[in-house]
């Protein structure tokens, strides 16, 4: 088994590299690697459903798509992320215990007791501090879970709180649970640094510990993957699953309600309508939102130079824009 220790916290880099070591190369893999703040969302999920848009565009924070199923989760330089990639078929089914018993090892060998929940979460004291997910290509298996040790709970709340009304589709829904950190529950204080040391050293045990790193055309060709995928609206965004759209907002100018359809992404329905003033047809509006993205530069964009109080009175761009999200 290869051992890896990734110290990059790019999460488009990440999850870019996970997928090379599971598509491009042969050796089963262990690997520890951590993202600066960001939203990772299941491969089957409507990413606009599963996060507070305002809060994370306000604090920079972006949203990855991985490749595995599952919820959505907030990451952030106090989660570990660990990945397994070996040999198995999904045709043996999903068994997420083979892979997180390493994991409850190890945290038992630091004093914290922890028991497997459910289809896929670790617990301690009834609280979740690990999800875990799979995905399967070619007769290989990659499984990854997240170890809350230190994060911001502030943050965590309040990147995945979303209104779901505003959203209905059939795209998979993240779980809500109760969290914890690993580090409230450690006989003695220990930093991210150290935890993640010793968590290598009791999963490689004896393995050489001098070549834990990506190589520089690994880097290479994993920066060229992310840009492809990880980094591009079409992936994060218009990945997800058919939707419709429905807002009711107070605007200075009256009551407007938005009812939107939006596949692959785009715009392709759109009714406004509501109990307020306007000089002009607002259907002449609705035409200039057809088939734009669901994203709130494009539509920005799309709409800088009209003047939208003819339509709505009393409605700026930034107002509107709220309207659609």
């Amino acid at each position: 088994m290869r051992y890896i220790y990734n110290q990059s916290t790019d999460p488009a880099f990440n999850l870019a590299a996970e997928e090379y070591l599971l598509t491009r190369t042969e050796p089963e893999v262990f690997m520890l690697w951590r993202n600066a703040p960001a939203v990772i969302v299941g491969r089957n999920q409507n990413t606009l459903a599963e996060i507070d848009e305002t809060f994370l565009r306000e604090r920079g924070i972006p949203v990855v798509r991985r490749m595995s199923g599952g919820g959505a989760v907030f990451h952030d330089l106090g989660n570990i992320n660990f990945t397994f990639i070996s040999t198995g078929t999904a045709s043996k089914g999903l068994d997420f215990q083979k892979f997180t018993m390493p994991i409850q090892e190890a945290l038992e060998d630091m004093g914290v007791n922890c028991t497997f929940s459910g289809r896929n979460d670790l617990l301690i004291e009834g609280k979740k501090f690990s999800g875990n997910a799979q995905h399967f290509h070619k007769g290989r298996i990659l499984h990854h879970g997240t170890l809350l040790f230190s994060s911001d709970m502030t943050d965590l709340s309040g990147a995945l709180r979303v209104d779901p009304e505003k959203y209905r589709d059939k795209a998979v829904k993240s779980v809500r649970s109760r969290v914890t950190n690993i580090s409230s529950h450690l006989p003695a204080p220990m930093e991210v640094t150290n935890f993640i040391a010793a968590l290598m050293d009791f999963v490689s045990k004896e393995a050489a510990q001098d070549d834990m790193a990506l190589t520089a055309e690994e880097n290479r060709i994993i920066e060229a993957l992310a840009d492809e995928r990880y980094r591009t609206w079409d992936w994060n965004f218009g990945y997800s699953p058919a939707y419709n759209f429905n807002r009711r907002t107070r605007t200075p100018g009256g009551l407007l309600d938005v009812n939107m359809y939006v596949k692959k992404g785009h715009i392709t329905r759109v009714r406004l309508h509501g109990d307020y003033f306007g000089v002009k047809s607002v259907s002449e509006l609705e035409e200039q939102i057809l088939e734009c993205r669901h994203q709130r530069a494009a539509l920005e964009e799309r709409l800088t130079g009209i003047n939208l109080e003819e339509y709505i009175k009393d409605v700026d761009l930034p107002t509107f824009l709220d309207c659609l999200f």
